[in-house]
């Protein structure tokens, strides 16, 4: 009953995009079978890499590309980033940052009307 097979956590994060490999498997003119036999894994699991029920391993990957004739990349599941925070404590207006106040107006309380 203990498989010694890794299984993936239900909900984890897919190796790949299941739509990606679906598209450049049309785009490259062929079948669930014919890519699965050029790559050398079952039917039943390029069904299942496609639906995402199964993830792809890295090594699946390679020859997906490689049988597909396109980058890794393409097929590879896209990595959110945190956003980076650079807004300090007063853009919170709207401006856009590193904007600055326009200085040169003729209504400065000096009386000095030069533009900049």
């Amino acid at each position: 009953m203990n498989d010694p097979r890794k299984r993936r956590r239900k909900g984890a994060p897919f190796h790949h995009e299941p739509e990606a490999v679906t598209y450049a498997r049309e785009k490259a003119g062929l079948t669930k079978r014919a890519l699965a036999l050029a790559c050398g894994i079952s039917e039943q699991l390029m069904g299942d890499i496609e639906a995402g029920r199964r993830n792809a391993t890295p090594e699946n990957l390679l020859k997906f590309a490689s049988a597909l004739n396109c980058p890794v990349v393409v097929l590879e599941a896209k990595r959110v980033c945190a956003p980076s925070v650079v807004a300090s404590e007063g853009d919170e207006g709207g401006e856009a940052p590193n904007s600055a106040p326009n200085m040169a107006t003729s209504d400065s309380p000096s009386g000095d009307s030069r533009a900049a």
